[in-house]
């Protein structure tokens, strides 16, 4: 299939410019003027302005349920706060129809898995918007570890064992340490199985976090929990993913010193809690001038997942950069969750996840003409 004739926003080069994209096996295999047609199916993109797909780098999308209550609810695992075993791929449901409203609407590729209640939650998985089976969708099925500080550790697990940020934060540590301990017992056994630590599924769980394998993804709408989220992971040499940092334009000098991924959102709901009451569309902005790598999401279903082009747009309503609000909705969350090599930006090599638009993707009511994922048609 050649796609001719669209004008590109590659989100890799800031300047739109008009091409062919030649698409075999589900991969993008040229880009260019002209490219030789003979024997490709042709797509006429001609005035048409051409994206990649669309990706958000925290979302829920699959784990909740359409209408259905809590039968279908599936994102936060309320029995113990610690329960870094669980893994998002379990509670994914394909077959939802917001998943197909996610892929019409443009997005292509959400990180999603286990919500926010839990102080160590699970692992966030990174699919495609169309499938039946999520093995089939998959992009990489463990992206990060998913950890929670603030108000939502101390709320559900209240009259259980969390009742202030000071346990959240001793609970983390507590888990890191043996997490720690377990590896080094693990490596210094060798093939010596007689030496080796009982078997803990928690901390098997939490070995590629030890080992800088994947990113704790840390829940942390407050300054207070951003800084906490940091002074941890620094203590335990891990790597770290900044989630909601709804404060964050307060904080934007100390967090242009941390080189650390923003995902930044969800901002078109109401602040429903204590710690949103600085919320604004400002901040995506406020970080990306600072040379912050920024992240919009929606953190899906609080804002429907095919509204994430349109949050983007908002953003660029309150200050932000064009260009830097469609890094944010493409190749940054593809960084964050570190599947740059597959998706985010229209590049040979990479899926074919393309959107064919008349007009822009960031307007309230966008008007896609197709979308594309792995070369195939959202029908």
């Amino acid at each position: 299939m050649i796609i001719r004739n669209g004008t590109l926003h590659d989100a890799i080069h800031e300047t739109p410019y008009q091409a062919d994209i030649l698409v075999r096996d589900g991969k993008i295999a040229a880009i260019g003027q002209n490219l030789n047609a003979e024997g490709e199916q042709i797509v006429d993109a001609a005035g048409m302005q051409v994206y990649p797909g669309f990706v958000d780098a925290h979302s829920h999308l699959g784990l909740d349920s359409d209408g259905v209550g809590y039968e279908g609810w599936d994102y936060n695992e309320m029995n113990d706060p610690i329960s870094p075993q669980m893994r998002g791929i379990d509670g994914f449901k394909p077959m939802q129809p917001c998943m197909r409203t996610a892929a019409k609407g443009g997005v292509t590729t959400v990180c999603t898995g286990p919500g926010s209640a839990n102080v160590l939650g699970g692992t966030f998985c990174a699919v495609k918007t169309v499938g039946k089976r999520v093995e089939n969708m998959l992009v990489r099925e463990a992206v990060a570890m998913k950890c929670a500080f603030g108000e939502n550790p101390k709320r559900c697990y209240r009259d259980k064992s969390v009742s202030t940020r000071m346990t959240t934060a001793a609970k983390l540590r507590e888990t890191l340490f043996k997490a720690r301990e377990y590896m080094e017992k693990i490596e210094a056994a060798g093939d010596d199985a007689g030496k080796r630590p009982a078997f803990d599924m928690k901390l098997e769980a939490m070995i590629p976090v030890m080992k800088r394998e994947i990113p704790l993804k840390a829940h942390a709408h407050a300054a207070e929990d951003i800084f906490t989220a940091l002074r941890i992971a620094r203590e335990f040499n891990v790597k770290i993913t900044l989630e909601h940092v709804t404060e964050g334009h307060l904080i934007v000098d100390e967090l242009a010193k941390e080189n650390v991924p923003c995902a930044v959102g969800p901002s078109l709901t109401n602040a429903s809690k204590f710690e949103l009451r600085n919320k604004t569309f400002d901040t995506p902005g406020i970080l990306s001038r600072a040379g912050i790598r920024v992240s919009i999401i929606t953190d899906a279903p609080v804002i429907p997942q095919e509204y994430l082009p349109l949050c983007a747009g908002l953003a660029i309503k309150h200050g932000m950069d064009p260009f830097a609000a469609l890094q944010a909705i493409t190749i940054n969350p593809a960084r964050h969750a570190g599947i740059e090599d597959r998706v985010g930006s229209l590049e040979v090599g990479k899926d074919a996840d393309i959107v064919l638009l008349n007009g822009s993707p960031f307007d309230i009511d966008p008007d896609i003409q197709a979308v594309y994922i792995n070369g195939e048609i959202v029908e």
